[in-house]
């Protein structure tokens, strides 16, 4: 097998990953959601992700405001976030995602804070304290999603 096959076969299975997981907290996201937990279980984790947020900064090696976007896009190769900067800070936009997909597919229940937006506002929080996370709309709910922070 040549290298570049070898890269094509890890590229190939990183790419497996990345959809099972998604699979799997759209799973999730259903069954809260159904079960009438979501909003409940959406606010726990964003207490403990809060709470725990330098940590999870570091965890993920986010240093700057806008790798709290970047790093979750190139892992887990989910939401296509594109940013631009604004006087202000900068803003956020995904026009796809693979979470908001597969969970709009199995139901009414939307993933965007739990899995996605909530990690991400902990992460920022975490390296940029007085930072601004205005979320303006979701894919689950619209044709895009767009965040605009505001750094201080």
């Amino acid at each position: 097998m040549t290298n570049e096959e070898k890269i094509a076969a890890m590229e190939q299975k990183v790419r497996t990953l990345q959809m099972s997981y998604a699979a799997v907290l759209a799973d999730s996201t259903a069954r809260y959601g159904a079960e009438g937990i979501l909003n409940k279980i959406t606010g726990q984790k964003k207490a403990e992700q809060m709470k725990n947020r330098a940590d999870l900064a570091a965890r993920f090696g986010i240093t700057t405001p806008k790798q709290a976007f970047e790093k979750p896009r190139d892992l887990f190769g989910c939401a296509n976030w594109v940013l631009t900067d604004t006087d202000k800070g900068f803003e956020a936009v995904a026009t796809s995602c693979m979470l908001c997909a597969f969970s709009k597919k199995m139901g009414p229940f939307s993933p965007c804070r739990v899995y996605c937006l909530s990690p991400i506002e902990a992460t920022l929080s975490g390296i940029a304290p007085g930072a601004d996370f205005n979320v303006m709309e979701t894919l689950f709910e619209s044709d895009k999603c767009k965040v605009e922070i505001s750094l201080k």
